[in-house]
Order: structure tokens, then C-alpha cells, then sequence
């Protein structure tokens, strides 16, 4: 599974991240994209972004 490109993630897309404290676990937080934090295309560990729920993390996949 790869990770999605900056390309790929719009604001107001459905996603699941990884927060900060889950980054060990690995455990994926669902929400949808308020905004994205990553500037360059692309990152090895996912794209940050901010959720409309405030949570901020790295995205893993496209939900």
C-alpha cells in the first residue's frame, strides 16, 4: 500500500491518519481534511494535515 501524494489529498476528503502518540501502534484516526499542513509532494511517512476536528497527523490512506 502506498502512501498518498499531496496530489491526491484535497481539502474535504475523507482520510485516515496517524496521530503523533499512535505513530508506535500505528493506530489510523478517520476524519475529513480541513487542511494540509506538507508543503512538498510528497513525504515518506504521509502528508500532514489538520482535520476538522483539529486532530493533526499523517495520512495514510484515502478512505
Amino acid at each position: 500500500m502506498s502512501i498518498p501524494t499531496r496530489q491526491d489529498i484535497k481539502i474535504s476528503s475523507s482520510v485516515s491518519i496517524v496521530l503523533k502518540q499512535d505513530q508506535k501502534s500505528g493506530k489510523l484516526t478517520k476524519g475529513i481534511v480541513q487542511k494540509i499542513l506538507t508543503s512538498s509532494n510528497i513525504h515518506p511517512h504521509g502528508i500532514k494535515v489538520m482535520l476538522e476536528n483539529g486532530n493533526v497527523g499523517r495520512v495514510q490512506k484515502l478512505e
